[in-house]
Formats: C-alpha cells, sequence, structure tokens
C-alpha cells in the first residue's frame, strides 16, 4: 500500500500538460516500482545467502575448534593426572632406595668394624703364638744340645720333680733366659688347665724317668702351638675373604642404588617440568575453548537476529509486491 501511495504522490507532483494519459503513467510507475522492488530483493537475497553461508561455515569451524579444544583439555587432563602419578611412584621409590642406602652403608660400616677388631685381634694371637713357637723351639735346641753333651745339667734334669724345676734348673744353668721360662711355665699350666688335670701332672708324668721327657713335653706343646697358629691364620684368611666378599656385595648395592636414586631423582624433574608444562598448556587452552564457546552463541544469536530481519523484510516486499499486482 505504501508503493502505491508513493506511486500516486508521483502522479499529483507530475506537471497537467505531462499527464496526458494518467493511467499509462501510474501503470509505468508501478512497473518500475516492481522492478526496483524485485531487484532489491534479488540483492538482499544474495546478500543473505553469501551471510548466510558465511554463518554456516563460521559455525563449522569455530565448532571444530570447540571439539578439538575440548580435546586437548582431556588430553592435558590426563597428561598432569599421569604426572601426578609418576612422580608419586618415583618419590616413593627415591624414598625407598634412601632406606636401603642407609641400611647398606650401616651394615658395611659394622662390618668394616668388626673385620678391624678381628684383624687386631688376630695380629695380637698371631703375635703370641709365634713368640710362643719360637720360645719352644728354643727350648727344645738347648735341651737336644745338652742331652747330647751330658753332663752336670742332666743330672740336675732328671732329678726335677716337676716341669717348673726342670725350667728353673734351665734358667740357673744360663740355657735359658727367664722370660722363655715363664712363657713356657704358664704354656704348661694353660695346656694343663684345657686338659682338666692338676697343675703340673702332664709334664711330670710326661718325662718323669726320661731323660728326654721334657723334650716330647715340650715338643708336644710346641706341635699344638703351630697347629693353633695355622689354625688361627686359616681362620684369618676365610674371615678377610668373607668380609671382602661382603664388602664387594654391599659396595655394588650402594653404587647401583646410588645410580638408581640419581636417575629417579632426575626422572622426578623431568616429569615435575613435563605436568608443568601441560598445567600451563591447560590454562591457555582453556581459555582459547571459553573464548570460542562465546563467540560461537554470539554468532548464532547475529546470524539468528540477520534471519529474521531478513525473513520479516522478504515479507513486506512479498505484500508490497502483491499489493502492487492488484492495484
Amino acid at each position: 500500500m505504501k508503493l502505491l501511495f508513493a506511486a500516486a504522490a508521483l502522479l499529483s507532483a507530475t506537471p497537467a500538460a505531462a499527464q496526458t494519459n494518467p493511467i499509462t503513467k501510474v501503470l509505468q510507475l508501478i512497473s518500475d516500482l516492481q522492478t526496483k522492488v524485485i531487484k532489491e530483493g534479488e540483492d538482499a537475497q544474495k546478500v543473505y545467502a553469501e551471510y548466510s553461508e558465511w554463518c554456516e561455515e563460521r559455525s563449522k569451524n569455530v565448532g571444530f575448534e570447540i571439539k578439538t579444544g575440548k580435546g586437548e583439555v582431556e588430553e592435558l587432563k590426563a597428561a598432569i593426572a599421569q604426572g601426578v602419578s609418576d612422580i608419586g611412584a618415583l618419590e616413593a621409590k627415591v624414598e625407598k632406595l634412601a632406606g636401603d642406602l642407609s641400611v647398606d652403608d650401616a651394615d658395611l660400616k659394622a662390618a668394616t668394624e668388626i673385620r678391624s677388631k678381628e684383624s687386631v685381634s688376630f695380629a695380637a694371637e698371631e703375635k703370641e703364638l709365634v713368640e710362643v713357637v719360637g720360645t719352644l723351639q728354643r727350648a727344645i735346641g738347648i735341651l737336644e744340645r745338652e742331652l747330647r753333651k751330658g753332663g752336670a745339667s742332666m743330672a740336675q734334669l732328671k732329678n726335677a720333680g716337676t716341669l717348673t724345676q726342670a725350667l728353673a734348673v734351665l734358667v740357673q744353668g744360663s740355657m735359658l733366659s727367664t722370660a722363655d721360662s715363664s712363657r713356657l711355665a704358664s704354656l704348661v699350666q694353660s695346656s694343663s688347665d684345657d686338659e682338666d688335670a692338676p697343675p703340673g701332672a702332664p709334664a711330670a708324668a710326661a718325662y718323669k724317668g726320661q731323660s728326654g721327657g721334657i723334650v716330647e713335653v715340650l715338643s708336644d706343646l710346641l706341635e699344638k702351638a703351630e697347629d693353633q697358629l695355622e689354625g688361627a691364620r686359616k681362620k684369618e684368611t676365610q674371615d678377610l675373604h668373607a668380609f671382602e666378599m661382603l664388602k664387594q656385595s654391599l659396595t655394588d648395592e650402594i653404587k647401583f642404588g646410588d645410580k638408581e636414586m640419581k636417575a629417579s631423582q632426575q626422572n622426578i624433574a623431568a616429569a615435575a617440568e613435563k605436568k608443568a608444562g601441560a598445567e600451563g598448556d591447560l590454562g591457555v587452552t582453556s581459555k582459547d575453548l571459553e573464548s570460542d564457546t562465546t563467540a560461537l552463541g554470539d554468532m548464532h544469536r547475529e546470524c539468528m537476529t540477520k534471519a529474521e530481519d531478513f525473513e520479516a523484510e522478504t515479507k513486506s516486499r512479498g505484500e508490497g509486491l502483491a499489493a502492487m499486482a492488484k492495484a
């Protein structure tokens, strides 16, 4: 109707001289106006079609970005959770390694202290036994030499009732030192105690009434002392070997534990760095996702508004054309 009124206004504004055929002029104006309206409709349709295509394409792209962003967020959250799990496991491993290393260090220290005490004890025992063996060898050598010579000293030895008396004869004859005599007496006494016999009894029984009996007693003691020395040295060798084996085992465990500890600590640092990177990426990705989601909503509302406006304009244009057609 507005278009008809516009056409009538044009006619009323035309000079009377020019209005030779009013109906023809009106029809021409209506036709021109219809053409103009149709052209405007076609142009509007083209613009809207392009805009609608843009809305659809943009909605698809943003939707894809949102989908991708959600996937990345889930992956980053999983990476962070995995990092937390890895760090926890590695820290537990480090704690266990620290405990094991502490035990190994303590065991090695204790074993070393025990070995040191064993070594000192053996050295003292060996020194004493070597001295005993030397004393016995000297005493036996002196007695054998005197036995071959005979003389007053041998007569006094035969009359000695105990080994202590026999040793006193040797000291008086300057054949044996006081220190060696004391050591031998102590050794014989110790040997008698070990056999649960009265002091001096074995020695006296062993050589009484025999010119060389004291040599046999001392030779027996020498054999026992040499056996004891050999046994002590053998035990020392075994103890030393056992210690070296234990030391090597503990040293290897400590070395391996230190290596594992260092590797685990490096892995903790790497996992923490990776986790921190994932947390940073999650913040950026989440922000982008929120922005894309907001943009998609705004674009959807804008496109819907444009569509409604276009529909209203198209409807109005159609009604105008219908009115002009009836005119």
